[in-house]
């Protein structure tokens, strides 16, 4: 039962996840925390920091994550990982077939207009959601963080270099 639930849960996450992994955030948290309770807050704070240093999409390896602690199996991973890859892979394959005949249409133009601000309202909640008490910000990270978009910025350092420099300075700060 609990793979079927994990297959509707993330299909649906798939599904209204316009803006990718981090607009995602937001929904899975709801789901799987807030609706589901198959993990803490903390927990899911934990998943969403190892997908963010994973390689690959942060919605995928967060669903591939979730699927697993959930179930303690692999195929949890790889249903949660299909359910939230399955929408997008139908939706290009749909719009790819009509969209030479439409890419001039004034209404399909602003239907994708009208997506840009959805998405930066989702990856804005995913923000605000991974605000709490267990993930607050300090100034030591402030600085971190300013030192490197400044030197990547500016100075035109490599983003790589900086985030060596800045994981040097984490592990050093903290």
């Amino acid at each position: 039962m609990i793979y079927l639930q994990l297959f509707i849960s993330f299909f649906k996450i798939g599904l209204f996840g316009f803006g990718g992994g981090y607009a995602m955030l937001s929904l899975i948290q709801n789901e799987v925390v807030d609706k589901h309770g198959w993990m803490t807050l903390q927990e899911f704070t934990d998943i969403v920091a190892v997908s963010q240093m994973t390689p690959g999409p942060i919605g995928i390896n967060s669903a591939t994550y979730v699927g697993y602690t959930a179930t303690q199996s692999i195929w949890g991973s790889v249903i949660a990982t299909f359910a939230v890859c399955l929408p997008s892979f139908i939706i290009v394959l749909l719009i790819v077939r009509s969209y030479k005949k439409f890419r001039t249409n004034k209404y399909v133009n602003d239907a994708f207009k009208g997506l840009r601000p959805a998405t930066v309202g989702l990856i804005a909640a995913a923000a605000l959601l991974l605000m709490n008490q267990e993930n607050f910000i300090d100034y030591k990270s402030i600085i971190i963080f300013v030192v490197a978009f400044v030197a990547t910025m500016f100075l035109k350092l490599h983003p790589i270099l900086m985030i060596l420099l800045a994981a040097v300075a984490g592990l050093i700060i903290y």
